[in-house]
């Protein structure tokens, strides 16, 4: 289904959008991070935490080096109060997801995962790789509604779209 390719290219893309949001947000009021704007987790500061809180929870599930969060996922767009909180944070996960992603292989990415669902009250089995996908959709379900906030806010958004990710 996927490669470890895939997983390299798609951390990659991770870094380089959260980094650009971060940037594109640099100097916004915690008022206007906060404010409600519709979106699923309501604020842009909500979406980028509970975004935060995904990669944690399934990055837990993949590597053992990755702690969980110790909220669900209602608490999720609390957990970090200001933009640098969650910066700090992201860039944390981030080179924790891209250290995992080069070191995947092919065989890391077969078999069957389980774990216990706290969104669905039971355990669930699902392949690893269908798992790992999901992570990287989540992300850019999240960074499409903040595009969208972000440009209704009055920010410049930055572009996701894939084929612009930077050569290394």
């Amino acid at each position: 289904m996927i490669t470890p390719e895939y997983c390299r290219t798609m951390a990659r893309y991770n870094a380089w959008q959260n980094s650009q949001l971060n940037e594109a947000l640099e100097g916004a009021s915690l008022e206007a991070l906060r404010a409600e704007r519709g979106a699923f987790f309501g604020s842009i500061l909500g979406t980028l935490s509970h975004l935060l809180w995904g990669d944690q929870i399934w990055m837990s599930r993949f590597d053992p080096s990755v702690t969980a969060p110790d909220v669900g996922i209602p608490e999720s767009a609390d957990m970090c109060p200001t933009l640098a909180a969650w910066n700090a944070e992201r860039q944390h996960l981030d080179g924790k997801i891209s250290h995992w992603a080069e070191s995947v292989r092919a065989v890391d990415l077969t078999g069957e995962l389980t774990w216990q669902s706290m969104a669905l009250g039971r355990e669930v089995c699902k392949t690893i790789a269908l798992c790992v996908t999901h992570m990287f959709n989540h992300q850019t379900h999240h960074r499409g509604q903040l595009h969208q906030m972000l440009t209704s806010a009055g920010f410049e958004a930055p572009v996701s779209d894939l084929f612009y990710l930077p050569e290394t």
